[in-house]
């Protein structure tokens, strides 16, 4: 069996779609939603390739810092957040309280409340 190539076309178009957001799974509130997203564009657009500083203990103003204290003072303590490439979840949330979109194409922000 060959191993699947690329095209330029291909990879071309999937630069182009992946400059939007995409939304994968949520049940939160128009918005709650929009204001969940713009919180999660601005901290990956800030550290596009520094996922580190979201899996450390914050002691600066890093992705997770950001998305996660912002979360806790507009819709209440405590949020949860993941920023990775590659990974799947399974958690328990609060009702209409769960985002997991990709910024980029590529980078994947889970935020939930439990």
């Amino acid at each position: 069996m060959a191993a699947a190539t690329v095209e330029f076309e291909d990879l071309e178009a999937f630069l182009r779609v992946a400059k939007y957001t995409i939304v994968k799974n949520t049940d939160m509130n128009v918005e709650m939603k929009e204001e969940a997203m713009d919180i999660c564009i601005t901290a990956v657009e800030k550290y596009p390739n520094d996922m580190e500083k979201c899996t450390q203990v914050p002691r600066d103003d890093s992705q997770m810092t950001m998305i996660k204290d912002q979360m806790d003072k507009k819709f209440g303590a405590p949020w949860h957040v993941v920023v990775g490439k590659g990974f799947g979840y399974e958690v328990t949330y609060e009702v209409r309280n769960i985002l997991y979109l990709y910024v980029g194409g590529r980078t994947a922000v889970l935020l939930w409340k439990m």
